[in-house]
């Protein structure tokens, strides 16, 4: 069974930054893509980047310019730095990896800005 463990969550305030790693407890030599989705209370759940196998990277409209994602497949990590943070950012974040048998989920951190 595969584990994703997310951590790097907080509060923090409008404008700061924070780093989100997500562990996993295995090596994917092959997948469709993995990275970051977001659900907040009253909002649909929202893709906030992703890096597919062939190294494309995917942003949310909402996110470009502010997040970046990365991996360490040394590590089997996957991180997202954040930076310039607002309220809207606040959420559960989740971090994900798609292979062809099925998606894997952590179990997110949470992530609030106040202003």
């Amino acid at each position: 069974q595969v584990q994703l463990v997310e951590s790097g969550g907080g509060l923090v305030p409008s404008g700061g930054s924070l780093r989100l790693s997500c562990a996993s407890s295995r090596i994917f030599f092959s997948f469709k893509d993995m990275g970051w989705y977001r659900l907040a209370p009253g909002k649909q759940r929202e893709l906030v980047a992703s890096i597919a196998y062939g190294g494309n990277i995917h942003y949310a409209d909402s996110v470009n310019g502010r997040f970046t994602i990365s991996r360490d497949t040394a590590k089997n990590m996957i991180f997202l730095d954040m930076n310039l943070l607002k309220p809207d950012d606040t959420a559960t974040y989740l971090c994900y990896v798609n292979t062809a048998s099925q998606p894997h989920w952590g179990h997110g951190t949470q992530v609030t800005v106040f202003s």
